[in-house]
């Protein structure tokens, strides 16, 4: 679906990624995870078109992504930003409408078949109650699910997102990741940064661990690529990593930072 092959990018002559290469494939939840700074937006942005590589090449499908128009790729790849600044008091269900967009010809108008996919976006995530509601007087974190359901409605078959969750509640932050997992299982190719290491745990198939000068220090599974080792590394900070074992059976890892003060008592 989506190939960096020894992709490096930046801004003017500053190279800020170097040498990046992995895989999204068909159906495939793939994280990023990495300190600030070390070009995970940067790498997304040359994913999405806005940047050119300084080398390497970012395959879509069997074309390489610098030789696609523009509607091309609004068609396949959805994004969802961190954060978003309205600038016009637009309805929340004209926001979602939006993600139709790239589908639509040149001056026309959304159909019925449009408006009809903007409402099963909004359905999808639970918030059909906000659709005739203005979108600049709705909260930070309900801002953030419009904008999911905006490129759900864009029927992508690639979604980038660059930490969705960061605006969310703790339980809407489940509430999405659990959303875009069952995406995946149903064939949606996924490509998330977090800062989180459990949502990586949670939700990924695949993770891509970045370093703080831009290059890539692990990319595997969660079981290969998240250690204790590997997230002290990255984000110089002591974590345990453990299992929690479910009263309905199976279990689910989990990364906890470790406080200084408890450090002497782990054996640091």
């Amino acid at each position: 679906m989506l190939e960096l092959k020894n992709v490096s990018c930046g801004y003017g002559k500053r190279e800020i990624v170097h040498d990046i290469s992995f895989t999204v494939e068909a159906g495939e939840f793939v994280c990023v995870l990495g300190p600030n700074g070390c070009g995970k937006t940067t790498m997304l942005k040359a994913v999405l078109g806005i940047l050119q590589p300084f080398s390497g090449i970012i395959m879509l499908g069997r074309r390489n992504l610098s030789c696609m128009r523009e509607a091309e790729l609004g068609q396949a790849i959805g994004y969802i930003p961190q954060a978003h600044t309205p600038p016009f008091p637009f309805l929340v269900k004209d926001v979602v409408l939006m993600g139709r967009t790239p589908h639509l010809p040149t001056l026309s108008f959304p159909k019925k078949e449009d408006r009809e996919i903007a409402l099963a976006a909004m359905d999808e995530l639970k918030i059909s109650y906000l659709k005739d509601q203005k979108y600049t007087r709705i909260s930070g974190g309900e801002r953030q699910l419009v904008l999911i359901a905006r490129a759900l409605a864009q029927q992508p078959k690639l979604l980038v997102m660059d930490e969705p969750t960061s605006s969310l509640d703790f339980g809407n932050q489940n509430n999405v990741l659990e959303k875009m997992r069952l995406l995946s299982r149903k064939g949606m190719s996924i490509l998330m940064v977090t800062h989180n290491p459990d949502h990586a745990l949670f939700c990924a198939d695949k993770v891509v661990m970045m370093k703080r000068d831009g290059t890539m220090l692990r990319k595997g599974t969660p079981a290969e690529t998240v250690s204790e080792e590997s997230i002290q590394e990255i984000y110089k900070t002591r974590v345990k990593i453990d299992c929690i074992h479910l009263a309905e059976g199976g279990e689910i890892p989990v990364c906890v930072p470790v406080p200084s003060y408890m450090e002497q008592r782990l054996g640091a």
